[in-house]
């Protein structure tokens, strides 16, 4: 195992980074689920029928969160996974609206 306290102050803390920073470098496995249920719960919403153009965006915005995380390009994934998430959710909001302004029959 490695001492730290045998190494110089200066690697250490170099090391130290490295592993922080490998830290942030995961795939954004988490951003990526809470996306993809966010755009389940728009379609159980109605957001096809009363938020398309909304529900669309947030689907745009998951493709390229999954082509970047094929990439590995995380923070990118990341991004566009959160991006799609907050489309998502806004397009269930709209559906959810929407179907309760509709003339009842």
């Amino acid at each position: 195992m490695l001492r730290l306290w045998c190494l110089p102050r200066w690697l250490a803390r170099a090391l130290l980074m490295a592993l922080l920073l490998a830290g942030c470098a995961m795939a954004p496995v988490q951003e990526m689920s809470d996306a993809r249920q966010a755009l389940l719960a728009a379609e159980e919403a109605g957001a096809q029928e009363y938020a398309g153009d909304t529900l669309a965006n947030a689907r745009a915005y998951l493709g390229r969160a999954e082509q970047a995380l094929s990439a590995h390009d995380y923070e990118r994934a990341r991004e566009q996974a959160e991006l799609a998430s907050a489309a998502a959710r806004e397009a269930r909001e709209l559906a959810l609206e929407r179907m309760q302004q509709r003339p009842r029959e």
